[in-house]
């Protein structure tokens, strides 16, 4: 699955700087970081709808959505994703109750 997102992160990388007229990814960095959060937001409430209504192929579809834009929202903020699988694999194995209660939560 990395591979897949590793893929993603050159296009968004190449595309960063890219003319926003032309480019998707660009133009969201073009405008700025609140954008993208907000992106980023309306693409987990679509989501969540998609999830309650149970309609796996519209599940499916806002999911990449959903991916795609955190991932331009994780180079916006400077952090890769290997990063956060990274995290994910320091979590594997471990209890989800444990692990919340090592953060003190």
């Amino acid at each position: 699955m990395s591979d897949i997102f590793d893929r993603l992160a050159q296009v968004i990388d190449a595309r960063r700087d890219a003319d926003p007229s032309e480019s998707y990814v660009a133009k969201l960095f073009d405008k700025g970081l609140d954008t993208v959060l907000k992106k980023v937001g309306e693409e987990a409430t679509e989501t969540v709808i998609a999830a309650k209504s149970q309609n796996r192929d519209q599940v499916i579809y806002e999911t990449a959505d959903l991916w795609f834009h955190t991932l331009v929202m994780l180079a916006a903020s400077g952090v890769s994703h290997r990063d956060v699988l990274a995290e994910l694999e320091r979590r594997f194995g471990l209890s989800g109750i444990a692990e919340k209660a090592s953060r003190g939560e």
